[in-house]
């Protein structure tokens, strides 16, 4: 045999070894899956056990199989909002659940309007008396907010509550470009536009620090009134000014200062905390392990009740349905999403939706903005559902800012929360050129142009004076076509629109008196103000999320590897989960040099939101996948 037949010989062993492991991986996964997967008949009485492994979210994002198999790593659980809500709200009402076990030892947070919606929910459900019993080994901010309304608040004797608030640092790049040579072009309009100062300040400019005092203190007085309204006994002052008092009070023990400052009840472990909790609901009979109690989970209790955003449930009875989409997340051009909002994904969705015979059409923003482009392809989708002359709610959530706030003037009334950022009204674009980098290492680039446009925008040899003013042009104009879509949805004078745009971001607050929204509410006000001036009764009506039909392959695959407590990091201790910043921090940096190289033509993004942001979902692989992912992506897409 010659050497090319033994190498492609070699070569045919490789692959269908390959194959076998691809196979044996599969059908692991599913045996696994199929063993584990929750029974609905699992619903018993007890307390409903909310053990969350991960964060909530307004809309949690798609798992990417194939990226999270190549990458040899599990993705964190993200907890759709609304289905938390649904899920307390009918344990209030069923006899069966005698109380709710609210573990968050593996929780990671959310949003700040999505957690107060959520804790809202176990408000409603503390209203019964029956009893919520929390624990957690360390609590951050978003933990306080839902073990607040809690009847006891257990923490581990090795833990502590740590209360960061909102805010922090951005990072600045303009030194560190002009280091590697690198310029940064940008084009923008509006003062508070802050957007593109990391690339071209070293800090930030006042206007900027005015902003962001602003909104961030709102969030901030927001946070602490929800907390002492649903917990009286905290002390937020001794837990954060007083700190460094209240842990020598303690004696060093962050566990006491924590009981000390009222933010906990009682100090004790897991398995004393789910003891305390069988005293209350009985113990489990199917497990005689310590810390074990009678309990229903969350999954096959949504699977008993029906989760709230699945779109599937039935309007029975002659009920007329109002449509919800939801525009959660950046806003791109493309078919990304859920958890991204991908424009050709959403107006197919709308346009989908158009046979339908809605009554009327909520649109739930939870999006700091994207390409121009994307957002108007969304506001022109709504607007053909205005023109069937159905009314518009537009019901806001942790934020609708900058392209949230462009796809919101197609809204007959607007809806926000006190605290969601908004506003944002301005326009950018960044186009980094790489040509005194290269000259630096020898390296040129020369051709023939037929106009000064020819080959622009050309990264390797900058940009021409006619090219610099044609994108400042466009940015211009697309910022005036926002004022005047302002002016327009919000019946005020084109000068008024400006004066409140510029970039600015406003909270909920504020953006109420300014006029920039009608009323504080959430979904389910815009839907209650949807069904009245649809003219239907209660009763009458029911919501319809619009949802994308799920692949069965991919929904299998994103099965089979969601929602695993092992991908949740344990807050192990107050020390370990302040640690985490380490990692925001490198991700941020990515993030933003990955931002700067990615944009694509003019943005309406606000930039300043993304601190209120969480960390990427459930798809574990990276941004910019490793070459063994690139290749697994390849093949699997054929």
């Amino acid at each position: 045999m010659s050497f090319a037949g033994k190498v492609w010989r070699l070569l045919v062993g490789v692959k269908d070894a390959l194959a076998l492991v691809f196979l044996l991986l599969f059908f692991s996964l599913v045996f696994a899956a199929l063993s584990s997967r929750p029974n609905p008949g699992l619903v018993r009485e007890g307390a409903l056990l909310l053990k969350l492994d991960g964060s909530i979210a307004e809309e949690p994002s798609l798992i990417d199989p194939i990226s999270t198999l190549l990458s040899g790593t599990l993705p964190t659980r993200e907890y759709a909002a609304r289905d938390l809500v649904r899920a307390i709200d009918e344990a209030a009402r069923d006899k069966r659940i005698e109380a709710i076990a609210l573990d968050l030892t593996t929780f990671t947070g959310g949003p700040h309007v999505t957690m107060q919606e959520v804790g809202d929910a176990l408000a409603r459900f503390g209203r019964t008396e029956k009893p919520i019993l929390a624990f957690a080994v360390a609590y951050s901010d978003d933990a306080l907010v839902l073990a607040a309304h809690a009847d006891e608040v257990w923490v581990d004797p090795m833990g502590g509550a740590a209360i960061r608030g909102p805010g922090g640092k951005s990072l600045y790049y303009a030194d560190a470009l002009a280091r590697f040579d690198i310029n940064a072009h940008v084009f923008r309009v509006g003062t508070y536009k802050s957007a593109v100062e990391p690339y071209l300040e070293n800090g930030m400019s006042p206007e900027a620090r005015e902003n962001a005092e602003t909104y961030v203190g709102a969030v901030w007085d927001e946070w602490r009134a929800h907390i002492v309204q649903a917990r009286p006994q905290a002390n937020i002052e001794k837990a954060t000014t007083g700190l460094i008092a209240l842990i020598a009070e303690n004696g060093g023990d962050l566990a006491k200062a924590t009981v000390a400052a009222g933010l906990a009840d009682q100090i004790g472990t897991r398995e004393e905390w789910g003891a305390h909790v069988a005293e209350i609901v009985g113990k489990d009979e199917w497990d005689d392990r310590p810390g074990t109690f009678a309990a229903t989970e969350l999954d096959p209790w949504l699977a008993e009740v029906g989760p709230e955003t699945s779109g599937t449930r039935s309007l029975t009875g002659g009920k007329k349905a109002i449509g919800v989409i939801t525009i959660a997340g950046e806003i791109s051009d493309g078919d990304a999403g859920p958890g991204s909002a991908g424009a050709a994904r959403i107006t197919a969705l709308l346009d989908d939706a158009l046979d339908d015979d809605l009554a009327a059409l909520v649109v739930r923003i939870d999006s700091p903005g994207g390409t121009v482009t994307g957002s108007e392809a969304i506001r022109r989708a709504v607007l053909r559902h205005k023109d069937r002359d159905i009314p518009i709610a537009i019901s806001m959530g942790n934020y609708a800012a900058s392209g949230g706030y462009w796809v919101a003037t197609a809204g007959d009334r607007i809806f926000a929360e006190p605290e969601t950022l908004t506003g944002s009204i301005g326009v950018f674009m960044v186009v980094p050129t790489f040509e005194d980098l290269l000259a630096k290492y020898g390296v040129s680039s020369d051709g023939v142009q037929t106009t000064p446009l020819s080959g622009q925008p050309d990264l390797l040899a900058g940009l021409t004076p006619e090219t610099e003013a044609l994108l400042q042009a466009e940015t211009s104009a697309i910022y005036d076509r926002f004022i005047g879509l302002v002016a327009e949805s919000r019946n005020m004078t084109r000068a008024r629109a400006d004066e409140l745009g510029q970039g600015r971001v406003w909270t909920g607050g504020s953006a109420r008196q300014l006029g920039l929204i009608d009323q504080f509410g959430d979904l389910d006000a815009a839907l209650e103000w949807a069904a009245g001036e649809a003219g239907l009764e209660e009763g009458k009506w029911g919501p319809r999320f619009l949802v994308s039909p799920p692949d069965p392959y991919e929904a299998m695959l994103a099965g089979l590897l969601g929602g695993d407590s092992e991908a949740a990091p344990a807050q192990s201790s107050v020390s370990g989960m302040i640690a985490q910043g380490e990692q925001d921090l490198a991700a941020r940096i990515f993030a933003d040099f990955d931002r700067m190289m990615s944009m694509r033509g003019v943005q309406v993004r606000c930039l300043e939101c993304m601190p209120f942001e969480r960390a990427p979902g459930p798809q574990a692989a990276s941004a910019t996948p490793v070459w063994w992912q690139a290749i697994g992506q390849r093949l699997f897409a054929r």
